[in-house]
């Protein structure tokens, strides 16, 4: 897939703390899909992820290593700790499918297993710009998706609000809901690896294959 432009900044200020990431960031407008175009963008994203992955490739796949490699700068071990996008990876090589979910997770989880990064989308009713990303604190933690989490040592997006996503485990403070009216999708690119206007264009195709959102703008954070 052609990479688009150079992507614009985003519409509010984002400070990196951590060297060597790019975000993508897209702000989505839900609207509505048929439920087979749904289940159709999750079984073509677990095909081209185990494709372009593979059993024997995912550890060494230059966005693994890469992940690896900053997860370490900001002091987490990714053994111990993997990105969310390994974790995902490594069910669907192992014949697991994308989960059913709700077309906007479903859309996150789907650019996630293509791209092979970890990603997140945000309910933006819960969200208060500016954002960081950053290493997280000594006692720092959050209630997660899958309860309490110790942030300290990960690499942590924050906003005036405090923690809002660990690229490891979502957090229930930003989940989104049927309710949800709009939302970002952030996508956690090592930048030695994959650049944002190639996330970018893989996120376009997967909304032409299953329009579960009006998007704009896509944006980029470096």
């Amino acid at each position: 897939m052609t990479a688009s432009p150079t992507l614009p900044a985003p519409p509010f200020e984002v400070v990196h703390q951590l060297d060597g990431w790019e975000l993508l960031w897209a702000r989505l407008t839900p609207r509505p899909t048929p439920p087979e175009a749904v289940a159709s963008m999750r079984a073509e994203a677990a095909r081209v992820a185990r494709q372009r992955f593979g059993v024997e490739g995912l550890a060494t796949h230059p966005v693994t290593v890469e992940l690896r490699r900053l997860f370490r700068a900001a002091g987490a071990d990714p053994t111990r700790y993997r990105p969310s996008s390994e974790a995902l990876l490594r069910r669907l090589l192992k014949g697991e499918e994308l989960p059913a979910i709700s077309p906007l997770v479903d859309l996150n989880n789907s650019l996630s297993a293509r791209l092979g990064v970890p990603c997140c989308v945000m309910d933006e009713r819960s969200l208060e710009p500016p954002y960081g990303l950053r290493r997280g604190a000594a006692g720092e933690e959050y209630e997660s998706l899958k309860g309490p989490f110790r942030l300290e040592g990960k690499p942590l997006l924050v906003d005036v609000r405090g923690p809002c996503d660990v690229p490891i485990t979502g957090s229930q403070r930003v989940k989104v809901t049927p309710g949800t009216e709009s939302a970002w999708l952030v996508a956690y690119l090592p930048a030695a690896a994959i650049r944002a206007e190639t996330a970018a264009a893989e996120l376009r195709g997967l909304l032409d294959a299953a329009p579960v959102a009006a998007c704009e703008p896509i944006a980029a954070s470096r």
